[in-house]
């Protein structure tokens, strides 16, 4: 017999689960970037941290406590443009925030004035919720439930009984995403789309469980 024929060292049965749960999101993440080119190094930090300082304060008015702004530290780098020949077209300085809202009725209005202070990059728009290991604990107890009514099909069909459970493994969310092609972690609404649709969490287990008679 192949592989596919036999099993050496038979035990019992092992079966995967999965299982999701779709919530309305109650928080975006913010991504995005402002640099300047200048001639000379110092001159791009200054125009960079002038920049940031605006968005600072265009946040602090719409009362995004400090907590929920990330920002990177200044890089700078060599810009050139590469046609009949290389030329240096002067210093660029670079910084990156992360701004998590928890009002998305603001989303647009913030985007908007962010903009206009300077972050001349959008990364881009993602949705979320703060309850998130609230609802992968149910997608958990949602999965085990799905692979034990699995298992039982396969036991009735095989004219055995259920035994004790001798295995569990948690299954990365992203392989069961993968998985479940037609799902999607966030549905109706993609990064960088402002409509914030649902998220979706999702768990996966693989069950090991013995078999009693056969």
């Amino acid at each position: 017999m192949n592989g596919t024929q036999s099993i050496d060292t038979p035990w019992g049965v092992s079966v995967f689960g999965a299982a999701s749960v779709d919530a309305a999101p109650d928080l975006a993440r913010l991504r995005v970037a402002i640099s300047q080119t200048r001639n000379q190094p110092g001159e791009a930090f200054a125009a960079t941290r002038s920049g940031v300082n605006r968005i600072r304060e265009v946040l602090r008015g719409h009362e995004v406590p400090e907590a929920a702004v990330s920002t990177s530290r200044l890089n700078l780098s060599s810009q050139w443009s590469y046609g009949n020949e290389r030329t240096f077209l002067g210093y660029e300085c670079t910084a990156s925030f992360v701004i998590e809202l928890r009002e998305l009725d603001l989303l647009e209005t913030v985007l908007i004035d962010v903009v206009d202070a300077g972050a001349n990059e959008v990364k881009g728009v993602e949705f979320d919720v703060r309850a998130k290991r609230e609802l992968r604990a149910r997608a958990r107890t949602a999965a085990v439930v799905a692979a034990r009514e699995k298992a039982a099909l396969y036991a009735e069909a095989a004219g055995a009984q259920l035994g004790p459970v001798i295995h569990i493994k948690d299954v990365d969310a992203e392989q069961v995403l993968n998985y479940r092609s037609h799902s999607s972690h966030q549905s109706g609404g993609g990064e960088g789309d402002l409509s914030p649709g649902k998220v979706t969490v999702s768990a996966g287990v693989v069950l090991g469980l013995s078999l009693i008679g056969g």
